[in-house]
């Protein structure tokens, strides 16, 4: 990629990710509400010659039902192309041979039907919602404590995401009362998580610094693609804050509006 920085940078791309909640849509009632401009940037991503992956860290549905309820939003978009915490989680209780205790959320437990679940020796949050109550954080808590080596591992680890009705308290969160509790420190599956990043890049066969990663996420979004060699920019939807942008740690590459004002310059530069 260009040495430049955003937009210059988006002459030497071949792929975008792009995060879902906050980006294309905002979560609440029903299937919640699309983010204007988003349903059309899609579109024209994929009319480009560039290749587009979603990078998500939803945990409150499978992914087939995630997909179809941005479907019926208007998106083109197909399973095959989300990239979600839970799928990854069970290909890496299956390579260690472990056997978790879930707390999450209802929606989300099909993705774990063929997994061992009996006398568990790990510990699976995710953004569990209303289950995340003190009897069922205990529970968590108390296999954690029992076992000889704990192991817990965080479908992510946001502080908060934007819902139709206003900001709600994410995974991150309770991921940090479990480690408190038990002097331990989760393993992150999604995003900002390294591995997680690669696997959506492995998937596109493209290299860190030929992809653009677009979030509303400063430090989980942005951060973590920049960690991997991705250009990262953030957009003022979903869960952008003023103070993103004179945050200690983490400068975006870029900041937009949105992802329609996001598309619009990378395939006006690429004059496409």
């Amino acid at each position: 990629m260009a040495a430049g920085g955003w937009p210059d940078c988006v002459q030497s791309l071949k792929g975008v990710i792009l995060d879902m909640c906050g980006v294309l849509y905002d979560s609440g009632e029903g299937d919640g509400v699309a983010i204007p401009g988003s349903v059309e940037a899609v579109k024209r991503l994929k009319a480009s010659n560039l290749q587009l992956r979603f990078c998500t860290n939803e945990t409150q549905a499978s992914r087939e039902k995630f997909v179809a309820k941005l479907q019926r939003l208007g998106f083109d978009i197909s399973v095959c192309e989300v990239f979600s915490p839970a799928p990854a989680a069970v290909s890496v209780l299956k390579h260690r041979g472990l056997r978790p205790h879930l707390l999450v959320h209802d929606g989300l437990l099909p993705e774990f039907d063929g997994v061992d679940k009996t006398n568990p020796n790990c510990v699976i949050i995710g953004d569990a919602a209303e289950n995340f109550s003190y009897q069922n954080l205990n529970d968590a808590f108390r296999v954690l404590i029992g076992l000889e080596k704990p192991v817990l591992f965080s479908l992510g680890q946001g502080r908060y995401y934007k819902e139709t009705d206003g900001l709600k308290l994410d995974v991150g969160v309770y991921m940090k009362a479990l480690e408190y509790a038990c002097d331990l420190e989760a393993e992150v599956i999604g995003k900002p998580s390294a591995a997680f990043f690669n696997s959506v890049l492995s998937d596109m066969g493209i290299q860190p610094q030929e992809a653009l990663m677009i979030g509303d996420d400063l430090v989980n979004d942005v951060g973590g693609a920049q960690r991997c060699g991705m250009k990262g920019v953030q957009v003022r939807t979903g869960k952008y804050r003023p103070s993103d942008e004179k945050h200690p740690t983490v400068t975006a590459d870029g900041t937009v509006d949105d992802l329609a004002r996001a598309v619009d310059t990378i395939l006006n530069q690429r004059g496409q």
